[in-house]
């Protein structure tokens, strides 16, 4: 056998070292969220801990399908998406592995993640009432199960019944209140209806300030972002809107989260952990809450974002997440049974 000089032999044996050294300084990341400012999370992560951050960005359906599609072969380290009913659905589906972090433990409420430690919340949205201001008075509707009286009758504005903020949201009344008057109230709420389900939550709040309905339901940070708005035609919208806690007197606001797990096959897994260990940093949790309006899960982080401190203190539904995603296939019966589009 050949001999060669000794600077060739660790030259080969450091050129076959590379793809190991570069596959710890990568994360795959696959995301439903679309928001410029989470460009700044991913920055201060690299910058935190050297590992580059590449990314796929689709639709949570189209996320999960491709994930599936590619199995043991899928080159994906975490999942992010929106709600808790689409982070069970790909838990159902065998697309995470469960892990186990102190730092995730420590810092993560055990109601906002999932118990087996397969997804984890980093972020938490409120579902609140919002009504037309010259149409309603403050503290004539002070909970969800109003919605249903019939004085309400041609007055509410709702999202479609396949929308995953309105699953949930039934899901968490499901386990409150007993499935026979969770459907109860979601036929209440149909014949209440001023028009067919459509739009998203923004569409239904502008419905509400131009007068075509006097009520609907919407998470905080769609709110938070008219009164933000550079548009001043939004900001109008925002200003004519009044906005209800519900539920204060009993179970709470039913909160959802954006979280994140890491998937099943995970190339990068220590990367995946550590990404997901950064998203309950101080830091991480500010750029959740600057930039999209969102509540941080961990507790005392202080952030400067004037409309979230505009908000009251709230009493929010204490039930674990994960239960959202449980009754999720009894809330989509319900919504149909009732003829809710």
């Amino acid at each position: 056998m050949p001999k060669f000089p000794r600077k060739f032999v660790l030259a080969a044996a450091l050129l076959a070292a590379l793809p190991a050294l570069a596959q710890e300084k990568v994360l795959n990341l696959y995301s439903s969220r679309h928001y410029q400012t989470d460009e700044a999370l991913y920055a201060g992560f690299t910058k935190a801990t050297g590992i580059k951050v590449n990314r796929i960005e689709a639709g949570e359906d189209a996320l999960i399908e491709r994930i599936r599609n590619e199995g043991e072969r899928s080159p994906g380290d975490v999942l992010v998406t929106v709600d808790a009913g689409r982070l069970w659905r790909a838990e159902q589906l065998g697309l995470f592995q469960p892990i186990k972090s102190d730092v995730l433990d420590k810092r993560i409420p055990a109601n906002l993640r999932e118990p087996g430690g397969h997804w984890f919340g980093f972020s938490t949205r409120a579902r609140l009432i919002a009504y037309n201001k010259a149409k309603v008075k403050a503290g004539e509707i002070t909970t969800y199960e109003d919605l249903a009286d019939p004085k309400w009758k041609g007055r509410v504005c709702m999202r479609s019944s396949t929308n995953i903020y309105n699953l949930s949201l039934l899901g968490a009344m499901i386990d409150h209140l007993g499935e026979q008057k969770a459907e109860q109230w979601a036929k209440g709420v149909r014949a209440n209806l001023a028009v067919d389900p459509k739009g998203g939550d923004t569409d239904q709040l502008k419905n509400v300030a131009a007068g075509q309905c006097d009520v609907t339901i919407t998470n905080q940070y769609y709110y938070a972002r008219l009164l933000r708005s550079q548009k001043p035609d939004e900001r109008q919208v925002g200003e004519r809107i009044g906005i209800v806690f519900p539920n204060q007197k009993t179970w709470g606001t039913h909160v959802n989260i954006s979280g994140a797990g890491v998937m099943k096959h995970a190339p990068n897994r220590e990367a995946a952990v550590k990404f997901l260990e950064y998203l309950a940093s101080d830091d991480a949790q500010r750029y959740f809450a600057d930039g999209n309006n969102e509540w941080p899960v961990v507790a005392g982080v202080k952030v400067d974002n004037p409309v979230l401190a505009d908000f009251p203190d709230f009493k929010r539904d204490a039930l674990n997440v994960a239960m959202l995603g449980k009754n999720q296939p009894s809330s989509q019966k319900i919504y149909d049974r009732v003829a809710w589009k």
